[in-house]
């Protein structure tokens, strides 16, 4: 399978005091706003590592259901908050933290499956960052 998905970006102005819109092919995102503020303080709108974490957390999601049904289990639900951590100018690191209801398996195969995924999500691979995987069965 080969495609591909775009996203624009606008800014107008300086850094600190610009401000931008950000939208997706999908519009999903239409005009959504980010800046200095809603990326460094706190403000209306989004920001990178936002949405970054979004991509990230619904890929893995997406990509565990896959290994899990490949292992003869079917997921009732997996819950993944990413949280993309920034310093000095670098994203340098993302914890992923899963909840998963998944009749029938026991923690070792959950956690192998939760692993295998982490390793071959399409996001995982894209990120040049370490990435840490909690994981548990509710």
């Amino acid at each position: 399978m080969k495609f591909t998905r775009n996203a624009k970006a606008q800014w107008l102005g300086s850094g600190k005091d610009g401000k931008g819109h950000l939208t997706t092919d999908s519009k999903v995102l239409n005009n959504t706003q980010y800046s200095f503020h809603t990326r460094f303080e706190d403000g209306d709108g989004t920001n990178p590592e936002e949405l970054v974490g979004a991509a990230h957390a619904g890929c893995f999601a997406m990509q565990l259901s896959f290994v899990i049904g490949e292992a003869g289990f079917t997921p009732d639900e997996l819950s993944v908050e990413a949280h993309v951590h920034f310093e000095d100018g670098s994203v340098t690191a993302v914890t992923l933290d899963l909840e998963g209801k998944v009749p029938g398996i026991d923690m070792e195969k959950f956690a192998e499956a939760a692993k295998k995924a982490k390793e071959i999500c399409p996001i995982s691979k894209l990120l040049n960052a370490k990435i840490t995987l909690n994981a548990k069965l509710i």
